[in-house]
């Protein structure tokens, strides 16, 4: 029998970043909250990366309301770094986090919000979905996938490459985590190959010793035709011509890439290097899988012990939440920061910004508690 808890402001969804950013800012401003976390630690996507992965924005431009990141961090903190900023986070500010409630259905009713879980029901007059961008790996379908006889698996899986040694891999995909996995796999003697479906994008991590996030904020009150316009000679300088070296480049820059596609360009942590110098094969889009590897749209074929998905993810909020009007037909919120058009319905972390997820996390975070508290206050006076 579930338990029924009923006497909170604010229920939020997810202990990840933007949960833990929005609950912070939320105690603040004296309003109670509850986050509920399907897993059992806070940040716990954090816990499922690669073990290279570090921040691709910098440690000033990524830090949570309220609390830098330590000093002794370098500029762009390891993942076992953030996992123990986000769990000094929850700490600091003694969050209320309910672990292992797995959120099953949410739903308005007069006026209050019905989440349940599991195993218990809670209610409360906002509610905040804050369980991330990548919620679910996202696996495209293949013919021939189940006749491959190597491993395959997603990049949410992959830790790093010390089991495929000597072997011939694949990874499928070519942003940010595609990009670095393929680096650590070269970088523990492991023949590596990328197929890249899509014309794409490459940015430095710095330029001229500045991150390239801060230089995003200097330009985002441009158009983003704009910034690309200005920004254009300087990135064929650094990066080079990528078409030399079988990559398609879009058309458009990496700010309309952001602001259209919603997609981050691939940010360079030494992947191009190995492209150049030929250390990486690259393959075009998959046609199918065969028994031993395989068949890419250009005709060619090639033999592979394992293939990598750095397919991406997707949010999946249509999971628990059954609700018109707010989410797009991929389970993505229609809107982010900012009240949904149902009545104290909220949602934080969606939106792809070209200054840095976390970075937009922590300025979400803001907003949502200014406008709850600003209802907070109106209901007061009446």
């Amino acid at each position: 029998m579930s338990a029924t808890i009923s006497d909170y402001d604010v229920i939020i969804v997810g202990a990840g970043p933007a949960g833990l950013a929005v609950a912070a800012c939320l105690k603040q401003a004296n309003i109670e909250s509850v986050l509920l976390e399907q897993s059992h630690q806070a940040g716990s996507a954090w816990y499922r990366h690669y073990d290279r992965l570090h921040l691709h924005t910098d440690k000033k431009n990524s830090e949570l309301p309220f609390l830098p990141y330590p000093k002794t961090y370098p500029r762009f903190p390891s993942r076992t770094q953030v996992i123990d900023y986000l769990e000094l986070y929850a700490k600091t500010f003694q969050l209320d986090i309910r672990f292992g409630q797995q959120v099953v259905s949410a739903a308005p009713q007069d006026q209050r919000w019905i989440v349940e879980t599991l195993n218990s029901t809670y209610v409360a007059s906002n509610l905040v979905i804050a369980a991330g961008y990548n919620r679910k790996p996202f696996l495209p379908h293949w013919n021939g996938r189940n006749l491959f006889q190597g491993k395959i698996l997603h990049s949410s899986m992959y830790k790093n490459g010390e089991s495929f040694r000597r072997q011939n891999v694949l990874v499928v995909g070519f942003g940010n985590s595609g990009g670095e996995i393929a680096l650590d796999l070269w970088e523990h003697r492991v023949k590596t190959s990328i197929a890249i479906r899509n014309a794409v994008n490459v940015i430095p991590r710095e330029l001229f010793g500045i991150p390239i996030l801060s230089i995003g904020i200097l330009q985002n009150m441009m158009s983003p035709k704009l910034a690309d316009a200005i920004n254009a000679p300087i990135l064929r300088a650094v990066i080079g011509d990528i078409t030399k070296y079988g990559l398609r480049k879009l058309p458009y820059g990496p700010a309309t890439q952001i602001r259209r596609d919603g997609h981050i360009p691939l940010i360079d942590v030494g992947t191009m290097r190995l492209i150049r110098e030929g250390q990486l094969a690259i393959y075009p889009g998959i046609e199918e899988f065969t028994e031993e590897g395989l068949k890419f749209v250009d005709g060619r074929q090639a033999n592979f012990d394992a293939v990598v998905l750095a397919t991406g993810y997707r949010p999946s909020v249509d999971d628990f939440l059954k609700v018109p009007d707010v989410l797009r037909a991929d389970g993505t919120p229609s809107t982010t920061g900012c009240e949904s058009p149902i009545h104290g319905l909220y949602f934080c972390g969606y939106y792809i910004s070209p200054t840095g997820m976390l970075r937009a996390i922590g300025i979400e975070a803001r907003k949502i508690t200014a406008s709850i508290g600003a209802k907070r206050f109106e209901k007061s006076k009446r």
